[in-house]
């Protein structure tokens, strides 16, 4: 249990770690030592863990038993800390791609990326006829330009739904809050433009909801408590949401959250647990819980997620769309919670691949920037009409860590991956990635110590008003020392040179995005949360090099598993690449269009009756 001091474990320098298939470095599955619990239990070991006398030896234990202590705390590393992972301006040379000018407009960004689109509908690669196809910002686009549908019926029906999902026997938990008559007062605005031909832009009077993380007026942002939008209020929206606005589209309100992003499940003791729309008895993911499940569920064709450790790509790959998480400070992070500064982004979670692609040029564009490079950051968009015209693209991939997951999510995402080198001929580059759990439990320290310290002057006033999971997770996270921080942070630089010589040998690295499916949501967590660090390690394991390492990544659903619930393939980029991994993910969902499957709960929005 490590109560006395270990051998030092002494990392060697990255020049003498081989990153070749041929590789000796050992690969270390999760170390995770932690029981499930809930209801009492949760109580209880809260209770010792926030006792002056049980409290540090227990928290001591847990890291000992976790091996924080082995592979962090006890260790040299000859690499300097990499306290912020921001990357200097490198052009990709990316093909097929239109260059954003930053001086245009939301409205204008997002017709751009509407001349990236192909202008006819895809055929299916395998000529079968898909069974079900998600509504897309551009089906809304027509729908409202026809005159049969219009905004405010789309409204209506989007409340008349909000309001039966709420009730038993659905009691899907998708929203915190929403407020019926903004919404009808911003469908109805937006009718009235379509009805003088005057939209603003194709997202005008497309439902959009928001990760309630995220400023966005008129609703409080409580980030999934009961407190901290009396300490924080919110008095502008974000700058993503204003930019969402400029654009027309209706912001219908703000979605479930797993408490603070503090874990991965979506079960909220206070505003109760989002559920996933293919199966109402199980997850939908966290921490962008409410945000795929509304994506999923017919609600809305995009939402706005925050990505600090696969809190966006989770989610989505669980409920069966799209997630995208750009780049390290590509999006602005104005106006949302800063409770892990330098591992969250701003995510879109889209029905489609083009749709996510529509809401990226939307809310891209100039913003602060605190890199020491004086290059601007470039934004490419993917010319989606010319994707089978790109050719010599090379994904990593990392058979161990790849092969590490449920054997439905390994032969599902092996048989997908195949068949996207069948129809494009795309290369397969056999690679290492060494020290994955190393950079887990760095990532995991690194995300704590900055969630507990953005909440320090609120913690002791409001202790009692968070749900015990959030406690157990806030007491983890101020256990971590200034020294751990700091190795967490070489083992970030350390981690970011291994990457670069992946990304030397190849254009994207390829991986599941979730080591298992969605898990059942057990009675027992609804009103205490729970603690379940084994099924939480499973879900986030393909997720960490995104957010620690601040690389932009893309999961796209590819298939079912044994019981009918969603499989997402993860395609993680270069810096500043986003446009290759649109590309590389709309390529995927072609190929696997033709068996996505209907959710149980699905809401039709743009019906005709």
């Amino acid at each position: 249990m490590g109560l006395f001091k270990s051998k030092r474990l002494v990392y060697k320098p990255v020049k003498d770690v081989n990153l070749a298939s041929d590789s000796t470095e050992f690969y270390l599955q999760a170390n995770v030592k932690a029981p499930r619990m809930t209801g009492i239990l949760v109580k209880i070991f809260t209770w010792f863990l926030e006792s002056r006398i049980f409290g540090a030896l227990l928290l001591y234990i847990l890291k000992g038993d976790n091996l924080i202590h082995k592979l962090i705390t006890n260790t040299d590393l000859e690499e300097p800390p990499l306290y912020v992972p921001l990357h200097n301006f490198e052009d990709n040379k990316e093909q097929e791609v239109k260059c954003l000018d930053f001086g245009l407009s939301p409205p204008e960004k997002v017709q751009l990326a509407i001349d990236c689109l192909p202008t006819t509908l895809e055929k299916p690669i395998n000529g079968t006829k898909p069974s079900f196809i998600r509504w897309s910002i551009m089906d809304y686009f027509r729908a409202y330009n026809s005159g049969d549908i219009t905004p405010h019926m789309v409204a209506e029906r989007f409340i008349a739904a909000v309001d039966e999902s709420s009730k038993s026997p659905l009691q899907m938990g998708f929203f915190i809050n929403y407020n019926v008559e903004d919404i009808l007062r911003q469908a109805n605005e937006s009718t009235l433009r379509y009805k003088k031909g005057e939209p603003i832009s194709v997202l005008d009077g497309v439902p959009v909801a928001i990760k309630d993380e995220i400023d966005c007026l008129p609703y409080p942002t409580t980030g999934g408590t009961k407190w901290l939008h009396k300490q924080r209020p919110c008095t502008d929206d974000a700058c993503c949401v204003k930019r969402l606005r400029l654009c027309g589209a209706i912001l219908v309100g703000k979605t479930n959250m797993h408490e603070l992003g503090a874990g991965t499940s979506g079960i909220n003791p206070h505003y109760g647990a989002a559920r996933n729309p293919y199966d109402a008895n199980r997850i939908a993911g966290g921490s962008s819980s409410g945000s795929a499940a509304v994506v999923s569920a017919g609600l809305c064709p995009v939402a706005l997620g925050v990505d600090g450790g696969g809190s966006v790509r989770m989610p989505a790959a669980l409920c069966g769309v799209v997630g995208l998480k750009p780049t390290f400070d590509r999006i602005s992070h104005e106006g949302v919670i800063p409770l892990n500064w330098t591992v969250g982004m701003v995510g879109i979670l889209a029905g489609t691949v083009e749709d996510s692609l529509i809401t990226y040029a939307a809310i891209s564009g100039e913003i602060p920037s605190h890199q020491p490079s004086s290059i601007p950051a470039k934004i490419n968009l993917p010319l989606l009409s010319l994707t089978k015209s790109i050719s010599n693209i090379k994904l990593a991939k990392y058979d161990k860590w790849f092969d590490d997951c449920s054997d439905d999510v390994r032969i599902c995402c092996s048989h997908a991956l195949s068949k996207l080198q069948g129809c494009y001929g795309w290369k397969i580059v056999d690679v290492t990635i060494p020290e994955i759990e190393v950079m887990r439990l760095a990532h995991y320290l690194t995300i704590g110590s900055e969630c507990s310290t953005s909440l320090d002057s609120f913690l002791d006033k409001n202790l009692t008003e968070f749900g015990w999971d959030a406690r157990v997770a806030l007491n983890i996270y101020g256990a971590f020392s200034s020294m751990e921080y700091i190795k967490a942070q070489k083992i970030r630089n350390r981690q970011l040179q291994f990457h670069k010589k992946i990304f030397s040998e190849a254009d994207v690295i390829v991986s599941p995005t979730t080591g298992v499916t969605a898990y059942p949501i057990q009675d027992d967590a609804l009103k205490t949360g729970e603690l379940d660090y084994v099924n939480g390690a499973a879900l986030i394991r393909y997720s960490i090099s995104g957010n620690f390492l601040g690389l932009p990544a893309v999961t796209v659903p590819v298939g079912y598993d044994k019981l009918g619930l969603p499989i997402g393939l993860q395609f993680i980029g270069r810096p500043w690449a986003e446009a290759t991994l649109i590309h590389l993910a709309f390529a995927m969902q072609a190929i696997c269009l033709p068996e996505h499957k209907k959710p149980s709960i699905f809401f039709d929005q743009l019906r005709k009756n």
